[in-house]
């Protein structure tokens, strides 16, 4: 089963966000020294990259029960979110999947 969510947040404070990733980071013992580097790098120049480090998708849905993380992808971008333009319908993509699923 595929589940898609789509998440738009707001950043108040992007040094905390940053020294948050970077604190995860340093944490991780899995993480190589030359990967370490890497990330700590790419955090401190992007938030969204940050952003991307701290967020988990099996975080999601590691308490539903019955359901067991198979695979998981995403990504963080910076955008210009006004809730007021029809890009950022969210039901939009949902009203479509419901005529789709209508059998008559």
């Amino acid at each position: 089963m595929r589940l898609r969510v789509e998440l738009v947040v707001e950043v108040d404070d992007q040094d905390a966000l940053v020294k948050g990733a970077l604190g995860r980071i340093a944490e991780d013992p899995e993480i190589p020294a030359d990967e370490r580097a890497h990330a700590e790098s790419a955090v401190a120049e992007d938030a969204a990259e940050a952003l991307a480090y701290l967020v988990d998708p099996f975080d999601l849905v590691s308490e539903v029960p019955g359901v067991e993380l198979a695979q998981a992808s995403w990504s963080s971008e910076q955008v210009d979110y006004d809730p007021d333009s029809p890009d950022w319908d969210l039901d939009e993509d949902d009203e479509a999947g419901d005529e789709e699923e209508v059998v008559g």
